[in-house]
């Protein structure tokens, strides 16, 4: 999937994808829990799989999130509220023509000093 490094960063933060989630893509390690859910989101939009497993508690099969990484559009992130070890955001998603829209509280856990994604629960679909 091709995303230029010179692209606004999908995960809204109005700074170029290369200055932003791509650092983490690339090895850094997030710093918070928001840090974290934005890469990811991020990850999602630019096919960097490795990425979203690497930084999950528990094992999604690749073939999969390739899949929906490849069948949706990303259309906007909107971070609602965040502590430190959960954030509510809102994904407006397109996925085969269809709104696959979502409001999600995903949970992370710090250890051996990095942070993870560990569960998420929908708070609203569409």
């Amino acid at each position: 999937m091709k995303f230029s490094p010179n692209n606004p960063c999908p995960c809204g933060s109005a700074k170029k994808y290369k200055r932003c989630c791509q650092v983490f893509h690339k090895g850094k390690i997030a710093k918070s829990a928001i840090e974290l859910m934005k890469s990811r989101y991020s990850a999602f939009v630019v096919g960097e799989i490795d990425y979203i497993i690497k930084t999950s508690t528990f094992q999604k099969d690749y073939e999969d999130l390739m899949q929906f990484s490849k069948s949706c559009e990303f259309k906007k992130l909107e971070v609602l509220e965040y502590s430190q070890n959960s954030v509510t955001f809102k994904a407006n998603i397109i996925c085969n023509g269809v709104d696959n829209s979502f409001t999600e509280k995903s949970y992370f856990i710090f250890k051996d000093n990095r942070w993870y994604y560990d569960s998420g629960e929908i708070l609203e679909e569409g």
